[in-house]
Formats: C-alpha cells, structure tokens, sequence
C-alpha cells in the first residue's frame, strides 16, 4: 500500500492505495491562505504539517495503514519556505500566486543572464523575486536565511510529516 499527499494551495489532499492501485482510502485538509495586503499569499509551513497530520488520521480511520510501505508527496511550486541555519522557520511561506515582488521580478527580467539560462520570463510568482524582495523589505529575516525551500520539499525537509506517518504506521500494526 501507498500514501500520496498532494500539497495545494486550498487543501491537502491524501490517498492511500493498494499494490493493484486501487483506491483504498481518501481525504482532504482545508488550509487557511492568508492575504495580509493587496497581492499578497502566504500560509504558515506548520498548518502543512497540521493538515498531514490530520489527513493521516483521517485515511487511518477509513483503512488500516499497517500495509503502507512507501509515502508520496507532490505540490505547489514557486513558494518561497525561508529557514535559518537551525532549519527553523523564519517567516509565513509567500506562496505562488503572490504578487508582491512585481518590481523585483521586472528588474530581474530585466537582467539577460535569467533568461539566458532559464528560458523564462521573470515572474513575481517566482521564488528568486520573492528572495529579493524579503532582502528589500524584511533585511533581518533575509540575513537569517540559510535554506530556501518549495513548500512540498519543506515538507519533506522538516522530518515532521514522515515521522508522524511512521508513528501511526507503527500504532496501527
């Protein structure tokens, strides 16, 4: 059996399936989008961690996780998870669909090198626009930053959500 958990913007989604993938289990978290000022989008990493938790419990009571032997994450991109060197996090994540860094990303467009080896137009929903804005706008919590991270791979990174899954793996055997 497999767990899939799929972090999106509104919700976390969770999936248990079995060998012959089908589905055994599903749920879903809501998750609180915070807008502070016009343009902006950010969500606290611990809710994800919260709602996996959650999602966990929830895929527990409608199949027994005891079989599960491998755990898959997928997600939104372009979000901007800062931690500091104790891998702690330093502010609320600035998700995707934040446009706050406008003038970061036109500067950065701007530049030929981005393109040249991107491919890409620069834009706000990027994660780079959204470092130089903290840079601009919050200087301590940029000097702070020792990992930048997609909210999937923060997931991942925390060592939060995996353990938690294991205790409850091993709780159910």
């Amino acid at each position: 059996m497999f767990i899939g958990l799929d972090l999106g913007t509104s919700n976390l989604k969770g999936i248990v399936i079995d060998d012959a993938q089908n589905i055994c289990a599903e749920a879903s978290v809501s998750l609180n989008i915070n807008r502070p000022n016009d343009g902006w989008s950010e969500q606290n990493p611990h809710d994800w961690i919260e709602a996996a938790e959650n999602i966990i419990a929830l895929l527990s009571k409608k199949t027994k996780l005891n079989l599960v032997t491998a755990i898959g994450l997928s997600g939104q991109m372009h979000g901007a998870t800062l931690l500091d060197k104790n891998d702690d996090v330093l502010r609320p994540c600035i998700l995707w669909n934040d446009t706050r860094s406008f003038e970061e990303a036109s500067y950065l467009d701007s530049l030929t090198i981005f393109r040249d080896l991107t491919g890409n137009i620069v834009f706000p929903g990027f994660t780079a626009p959204k470092i130089s804005w903290v840079r601009k706008h919050e200087p301590k919590i940029f000097d702070q930053i020792s990992k930048v991270l997609l909210p999937k791979i923060e997931d991942k990174y925390s060592h939060l959500i995996i353990p938690s899954c294991m205790w409850l793996h091993t709780s159910l055997a």
